[in-house]
């Protein structure tokens, strides 16, 4: 019997990490593996492109309701996915990290995981912060691998960095590793370089580059993944490339993430980069087009 992994996708909201995990498990359920999704961010959205665009009861409703019938919290999506939504609390209401420790504490005391058995567990993670409940997969070792997703927006580099510290601050007691880096939405070679800067600063690997594609948005304003709207697409063979090295890729380890002030000092030494890359783009555009 194949060993199960779980493995857990970090990001800043916004950043297409929803979008990254969906169609990772659609491209791991095309493979052949059988795969379970958790959406564990309190908007309920991780698994809407797996359902043809239909939300799903999460497993804080079901909480609320005082309903026992634990049937309601998994439901199939897309070529048998397993979708579960951890929900969060009444606006205004309680902690949004709630939704997660309920979530995982009531998939694991009642054997749920196990009936499905699925080969590959994934936990999709809002990580602007890393606490409480967002730090639970990563704190009790659930996850035997964290990705992050990032672009190369320095507000979503600093939400990878405080992912490091996290790894780090729990790594000598059982807690999840790193397993690699997604870069998302990488059009410009600058972008690239600075990414990978970032990842031999802090010790870290790029495990793949994901352009950013309008294929994706016309997918999505369907309702459904890249895999499954647009499957002969190069936006979904790039997906089914980091299904194959997420699959195959045995790294786990402790990340080096920059102090505060290092981290800003950083960014600041790419601002001219990025800025004359941007004035040779825009001169190179006007040049070609006086000459028409």
């Amino acid at each position: 019997m194949t060993k199960r992994k779980q493995i857990a996708i970090y990001g800043k909201g916004g950043i297409g990490k929803s979008t990254t995990t969906s169609n990772l498990s659609a491209a791991l359920s095309d493979i052949g593996y059988n795969v379970m999704q958790i959406g564990c961010d309190p908007k309920n959205d991780s698994t809407t492109t797996l359902r043809n665009g239909k939300p799903i009861p999460t497993v804080m409703d079901t909480i609320r309701s005082g309903s026992h019938d634990l049937s309601n919290l998994i439901h199939e999506g897309y070529n048998g996915i397993h979708c579960v939504e951890a929900g969060g609390p009444e606006p205004g209401v309680g902690c949004a990290g709630r939704g997660i420790i309920a979530a995982i504490e009531l998939l694991d005391s009642n054997g749920i995981i196990d009936d499905y058995d699925p080969d590959i567990v994934i936990y999709d993670v809002l990580g602007d912060v890393v606490c409480g409940g967002f730090a639970i997969p990563i704190r009790q070792g659930i996850a035997e691998q964290v990705y992050t997703v990032t672009s190369s927006d320095y507000m979503a580099i600093y939400a990878v960095n405080n992912l490091f510290k996290g790894i780090l601050k729990y790594s000598g007691s059982g807690g999840a590793l790193l397993g690699g880096i997604i870069a998302n939405s990488i059009t410009k070679t600058s972008q690239r370089d600075m990414i990978d800067d970032f990842s031999g600063k802090t010790d870290t690997e790029v495990i793949e580059y994901v352009p950013r594609s309008p294929t994706v948005t016309r997918c999505e304003l369907d309702g459904v993944t890249t895999i499954e709207g647009a499957p002969d697409s190069k936006q979904a063979e790039v997906y089914r490339e980091l299904a194959r090295k997420v699959i195959n890729n045995k790294n786990a380890y402790i990340p080096k993430p920059f102090e505060a002030d290092d981290l800003a000092d950083w960014a600041s030494s790419w601002i001219n980069r990025l800025l004359l890359e941007e004035k040779v783009t825009h001169d190179g555009i006007q040049s070609g087009g006086s000459g028409v």
